[in-house]
């Protein structure tokens, strides 16, 4: 799949996590709500993010409970988000709820 913008290839930045011991099952719907507003609602503050889902529904045969996939300009928008301020504070919170953080980021 090549995902093409103006003539420039896409960059694709995939996180796959699970909700750490920490956070009791009846919670999951909130902390997955609440993750979901924090990173989806980085599009449009972070530059260079043009759209981001985080999937808080995955089928049964999943062995990740949520993944977040986005779709950035650039390399170069990929490394400004990593360090972006709105970034970097919503990663504070995820942090706390989530483990075994998995990362694929190629160019489409």
């Amino acid at each position: 799949m090549t995902v093409v913008r103006d003539g420039v290839n896409m960059v694709i930045h995939i996180v796959n996590w699970n909700l750490n011991d920490t956070v009791a099952k009846e919670d999951y719907p909130f902390v997955k709500d609440k993750m979901k507003a924090i990173l989806e609602g980085l599009v449009g503050v972070v530059p260079g993010l043009v759209s981001a889902k985080l999937i808080i529904n995955p089928l049964e045969s999943s062995n990740i409970e949520v993944a977040l996939i986005c779709e950035l300009e650039s390399v170069e928008a990929l490394k400004g988000y990593q360090i972006h301020p709105a970034h970097v504070e919503a990663g504070k919170y995820v942090k706390t709820v989530v483990c075994d953080r998995r990362c694929l980021d190629y160019e489409a």
